[in-house]
């Protein structure tokens, strides 16, 4: 059993990451554009060249981690590594020099990268520390909870105080103002690493005899067809989902015309996935969780597609299905990293190599694979559409927008639906697995 206490600290770990990781989804697209001056379309295209590199970096990433050998573990060192740099380059990401406009577009492009580079640092051996912690899997999605309603704590935080600390630090200046935010906010995420380092401990141990080249451990991993079903999951599933968060503030300001509560509808919708990721426990304990998870899926799709339907004059019922869509989409969020920890066991079982960093640095990549199409999608299509920022957008751009936020990410859900058809580890699988996977290991 893994403790309260300790589950705590593991989720602290990722309201620190979430700092980032929402503010990136939330607020960056919307910071380059309006407050440094760079277009969406260069924008969209940079998010997906950063992603692209990251077909490289996140899996050698986890295949480091796996041959990581310390006193502290495989997973848990990094945190302790790259707490620091993470905070100061996130700091840098929003810093606004007085550049010509190709060397903003420079300097972004720079930080950004250096951004995504130290979050792989930090975020992958962070995800497979998750499986080292327990072997049980009704733990696993126990564990997952507590980390998500805290990762969500965390997205509460940036979508809440993020745009009244710009105000607050910048009087007047937003571009000063979000440099002062992010700052407050890097300080606390370093604190909040630590505290998941000292807080954690790895007890599933890799066998012994466990070896390989780098070549040879990716060759492992493609054996696992459950993992190649998760990996593609997951890029349907994170496109969708970015290209609808990153459009919520331009659906809100824009559209429903309330540029004066984006901050508290992006933060109802926050505590929405809250509720979502505390019923999701209860949830798996009665039903199987690869039906629950398509079911979840089919769901969220119906909620998101029916905002397009919904005029911007009804602003209480669009945000009232902006937050169901939140906490049912996030329902689903702890069940697929708990399967992750599944397709974990899988794997050994199936080939005999434990290969955690690898399953997790991978379908992190196409986590990141995702959120760059999103964001791609979501800078093309504001330019598509006209879009022209801090200006009283034309009835064709907000039509666009409106489909771009509704229609466009409900795909994405029908899509994962349609997929985990294929996935096979349901409940009474992996006990089987669990079971003889402790029998070759006493």
């Amino acid at each position: 059993m893994v403790s309260i206490k300790e589950k705590m600290a593991y989720g602290l770990g990722d309201t620190a990451s979430n700092i980032v990781f929402q503010t990136v989804m939330l607020f960056l697209t919307f910071f380059y554009t309006d407050i440094f001056g760079i277009s969406p379309a260069f924008v969209g295209t940079m998010f997906l060249l950063v992603r692209i590199m990251d077909a490289v970096t996140d899996p050698l990433m986890g295949a480091f981690a796996d041959r990581t050998q310390s006193k502290h573990g495989k997973f848990r060192p990094y945190l302790l590594w790259f707490a620091l740099p993470f905070g100061v380059i996130s700091v840098l990401a929003f810093t606004t020099p007085d550049l010509s406009e190709n060397g903003k577009m420079i300097y972004a492009f720079v930080t950004y990268t250096l951004l995504m580079m130290v979050y792989t640092a930090i975020n992958i051996p962070y995800c497979a520390l998750g499986a080292s912690l327990t072997d049980d899997p009704k733990e696993r999605v126990s564990v997952q909870t507590y980390r998500f309603i805290f990762a969500f704590i965390g997205g509460v935080l940036v979508s809440a105080c993020t745009l009244p600390l710009v105000e607050y630090f910048g009087q007047g200046d937003k571009a000063k103002g979000y440099q002062l935010t992010i700052m407050a906010m890097s300080i606390l995420g370093v604190m909040m690493f630590l505290i998941c380092f000292y807080g954690t401990k790895e007890r599933v141990i890799p066998p012994k005899e466990q070896s390989g080249t780098y070549l040879q451990n990716f060759k492992t991993l493609w054996q696992n067809d459950q993992w190649r079903v998760l990996a593609t999951a997951t890029l349907f599933l994170m496109s969708g989902f970015v290209l609808r968060t990153t459009l919520a503030i331009y659906y809100i300001k824009y559209y429903l015309e309330m540029p004066d509560s984006i901050s508290l509808i992006i933060t109802l919708g926050m505590f929405g996935s809250i509720i979502g990721c505390i019923v999701a426990n209860q949830l798996a304990k009665r039903f199987c969780k690869v039906k629950l998870y398509i079911a979840i899926q089919l769901v969220a799709a119906t909620l998101c597609a029916a905002s397009f339907f919904v005029p911007a004059e009804q602003a209480i019922l669009a945000i009232t299905l902006y937050v169901l869509w939140n906490m049912v989409f996030n329902t689903g969020t702890p069940l697929l990293w708990a399967k992750m920890a599944d397709a974990v066991d899988y794997g050994q079982w199936k080939t005999g190599i434990r290969t955690t960093g690898m399953v997790y640095s991978s379908i992190v990549f196409f986590i990141k694979l995702g959120i760059a199409i999103g964001g791609a999608t979501a800078g093309w299509l504001l330019a598509g559409y006209g879009y022209q920022a801090d200006v009283v957008q034309s009835d064709a751009t907000k039509t666009g927008l409106l489909l771009s936020f509704s229609l466009f990410p409900a795909i994405g859900s029908i899509a994962v639906a349609f997929i985990m058809r294929w996935y096979l580890l349901d409940n009474n699988k992996i006990a089987v697995i669990s079971r003889e996977l402790k029998q070759t290991t006493e």
